[in-house]
């Protein structure tokens, strides 16, 4: 692939709107033809998802409100990485404040761009094994509930059309896969 021709130079960058997790910016960008465009372009804080295996064939999940779709969605552990930390320290973290466990091993497993045509939104998964009871306090903006599944329930809720969480299909059809493996 020649990544040349499809190169867009960027002229201008005006900042919209610069939030607590998230910063709206349009840019003015040239493109190979010598012509002009505009990206909306949302830059968002790095974040951590954590694929947390309670047994050979069940992984937690979280249940919480998303105003963004007004409603209540079933998805894998996640949160926000903190300025200065390292994504897996923010991985044993949100295990701990959202599920009240520490993982004795956690792996990292790759970064997932969740829509690369308008945020540079960057996930990193992780899989967190040999959990041990180890609560903090959850953030104070957080209402939620866990609980840990069978991985087929799980993929069944997927093909169902129950959860639409992207993150958490990449989860279940990971864990789908490492325990048909097994």
């Amino acid at each position: 692939m020649n990544e040349e021709k499809f190169y867009e130079k960027t002229i201008k960058s005006d900042t919209i709107y610069d939030g607590k997790i998230l910063k709206l910016r349009v840019e003015t960008v040239e493109l190979e033809n010598k012509r002009y465009s505009k990206r909306e372009i949302v830059d968002h804080q790095k974040g951590v998802g954590i694929i947390a295996f309670d047994g050979p064939d069940k992984i937690w999940m979280v249940s919480q409100y998303r105003k963004a779709i007004d409603k209540v969605t079933l998805e894998i552990p996640a949160g926000l990485v903190d300025p200065g930390e390292l994504p897996i320290e923010t991985a044993k973290r949100e295990l701990q404040e959202e599920v009240g466990y520490f993982p004795e091993k956690v792996t990292y497993l790759f970064d997932m761009h969740a829509s690369p045509g308008f945020t540079n939104d960057k996930l990193s998964f992780f899989v967190a094994e040999d959990l041990v009871e180890s609560s903090l306090d959850l953030d104070e903006d957080e209402n939620l509930t866990c609980k840990s599944y069978q991985i087929t329930d799980l993929y069944q809720m997927v093909e169902n059309g129950e959860i639409t969480d992207a993150k958490s299909i990449i989860a279940i059809f990971y864990a789908l896969r490492k325990i048909n493996e097994a």
